[in-house]
């Protein structure tokens, strides 16, 4: 009971510092713009993306460990660190989540970006949750 309980903290806390560090203190117009760019300017907007975004989880989740006393281990911290660091810098290429929405029979969802609404946004944002799952359920597990 205290894994699945350590598990939904973390999985929480990592939803909640997504919302922050995606949309608000992760990113700026400019990150957010060029992040995707091919050469130098896109691989240093997206590295300064992923440590606003990272800066945010890791201060999040400590204090959610410190406060709520989680037995959260060196390795599981390192491990759900990782897979985020790494799912997240691969999904805002935004040409992997292209690439996905297309072989899965999606092509049209990726190329909707009308009447409110962008499928390569919304595609995006579940690959994104399902990697802070896969996250916090690494770090319980090595914890």
């Amino acid at each position: 009971m205290i894994a699945a309980a350590m598990f939904a903290a973390l999985f929480a806390t990592g939803y909640a510092a997504h919302q922050l560090g995606d949309h608000l203190t992760g990113q700026t117009d400019w990150l957010a713009e060029h992040k995707a760019d091919r050469g130098p300017v896109g691989w240093a907007a997206l590295v300064g993306h992923l440590a606003g975004y990272h800066f945010t989880q890791v201060v999040m989740v400590a204090v959610a460990v410190a406060v709520l006393d989680l037995p959260l281990a060196p390795a599981g911290a390192a491990a759900g660190l990782a897979i985020s660091v790494a799912s997240h810098g691969l999904w805002d290429r935004r040409a992997p989540v292209r690439w996905l929405l297309e072989r899965t029979g999606s092509p049209g969802l990726a190329a909707t970006a009308s009447h409110g609404m962008n499928g390569m946004y919304v595609a995006d944002q579940a690959l994104h949750v399902a990697c802070l799952w896969a996250a916090a359920l690494a770090a319980t597990a090595l914890s």
